[in-house]
């Protein structure tokens, strides 16, 4: 299966775009696997004439936003994202009004539609360095993922107001679940990707996107590490560091509470049949891609040298 995509991506002049939390062999074939920043960067930038999205539709989304020419195309159309679900469109509008004169920034783990009624957008890999840039004193909205927004309120001291929404998988970590393997593997470093509760970030000795997680053990000097994100990371952590090990917060031997049953709904069946059809094709509507673009691509131009 993997020749046949190859394959099929040279004969078409396609490019497999992938997120740190798909299944292994789907990072294997892809020509990029990244984070949501590193994904948009990448998508900005891409001459193929086809990005084919393994990730979830907001990702396909902000491929398409960026390339509006292009075709995009993702393995499995019902590929979502709870966190993108939990900030509907007509909500989230209706919410604004109680707040005319804020900023509003808007996590990429969101709609299109969300996006078009943005100022900014930010991904976890940039968004403390983005919100530090604008005054202190400038009103915020924050949106869509409440425990990211604390988060950054938490370190920069503001104050901006928060959306009620999260990620199924980041949010159902607990606590206990740290603690559990904290007893038991002792000085093992905690890191945590900042989707996390307030409670989990407090027992972490490193918290950052996926991308700067990879960046911190590569660097760090410890053997094993406790990791409180979703399990697709491990297999980036263990072919970068093959001497190291990771202990995944909520996993057990027989089940993984932090597995995106979404993420994992790519695999190389799909991908090979969506390359092969070009389809499913993501269609975005150009009045929305040219009102999402704006704050995509203020992002991206704050983002150089993050």
């Amino acid at each position: 299966m993997k020749s046949l995509i190859a394959k099929v991506k040279s004969e078409k002049k396609a490019i497999l775009l992938a997120h740190y939390y798909t299944l292994p062999e789907v990072q294997e074939v892809a020509d990029f696997v990244g984070d949501s920043l590193a994904l948009s960067q990448q998508a900005s930038r891409t001459d193929a004439d086809i990005i084919l999205f393994a990730g979830v539709h907001f990702m396909a989304e902000t491929a398409k936003i960026l390339n509006p020419n292009k075709k995009v195309i993702i393995p499995d159309i019902s590929a979502g994202c709870s966190l993108a679900d939990s900030c509907p469109y007509s909500d989230f509008k209706k919410f604004l009004e109680n707040y005319p004169d804020h900023t509003v920034i808007s996590y990429i783990n969101c709609s299109a539609e969300v996006k078009t009624l943005s100022d900014l957008i930010v991904t976890s890999g940039n968004a403390i360095r983005i919100v530090n840039s604008l005054p202190h004193e400038e009103k915020i909205v924050f949106a869509p993922d409440k425990n990211l927004g604390a988060y950054i309120n938490s370190v920069l001291n503001r104050k901006m107001v928060l959306w009620d929404g999260s990620c199924h998988v980041h949010n159902r970590l607990d606590r206990e679940d740290v603690m559990r393997l904290k007893r038991k593997y002792l000085i093992s470093p905690v890191i945590a990707h900042p989707e996390c509760q307030a409670p989990v970030l407090k027992l972490a000795d490193f918290i950052g996107s996926t991308t700067a997680m990879l960046r911190y053990v590569r660097q760090d000097s410890y053997s094993e590490y406790i990791v409180a994100t979703e399990t697709g990371i491990i297999y980036e952590l263990q072919k970068q560091n093959p001497e190291k090990k990771f202990h995944i917060v909520g996993a057990s031997e027989t089940d993984s509470c932090n597995d995106c049953i979404y993420m994992k709904k790519n695999n190389l069946e799909n991908i090979y049949r969506a390359l092969l059809e070009e389809t499913p094709e993501l269609i975005l509507s150009q009045e929305i891609m040219d009102k999402a673009r704006i704050p995509i691509e203020k992002m991206l131009s704050l983002s150089i040298g993050l």
